[in-house]
C-alpha cells in the first residue's frame, strides 16, 4: 500500500470512529434525558465533571469501557455486543 493509500485509510478509519463516536454519545444522552437526569446530576452520580459527560455526549472524547460501565451503572442499562456476522 503506497503513502497515499495508507494515509486515505486512516482518515477513512479515524471518520468511521468518529461517527462511531457520535452514535454512542448521542444514545447515552437521549438514555440520560429519558431518565430526567441533567449533565451535572449524572456527573455527580457517575464522579466525574460534567465536562467530560458534554465531551463523551457529543462524541468529542474517546469513552472508554470504564466510563461506559460507568453510565451503566448509574443510568441502569446493560451493554450488549453484538455481532452482525453471526446470528443464532
Amino acid at each position: 500500500m503506497g503513502k497515499a493509500n495508507a494515509a486515505e485509510a486512516g482518515v477513512e478509519k479515524e471518520s468511521e470512529l468518529q461517527e462511531t463516536r457520535e452514535k454512542i454519545g448521542s444514545a447515552l444522552r437521549n438514555m440520560r434525558e429519558k431518565r430526567g437526569l441533567n449533565q451535572e446530576q449524572l456527573a455527580e452520580k457517575m464522579g466525574i465533571s460534567r465536562s467530560t459527560i458534554s465531551k463523551i455526549e457529543s462524541g468529542k472524547f474517546n469513552c472508554s469501557i470504564d466510563y461506559l460501565s460507568k453510565f451503566a451503572f448509574s443510568l441502569d442499562f446493560e451493554i450488549i455486543l453484538q455481532d452482525s456476522h453471526y446470528t443464532l
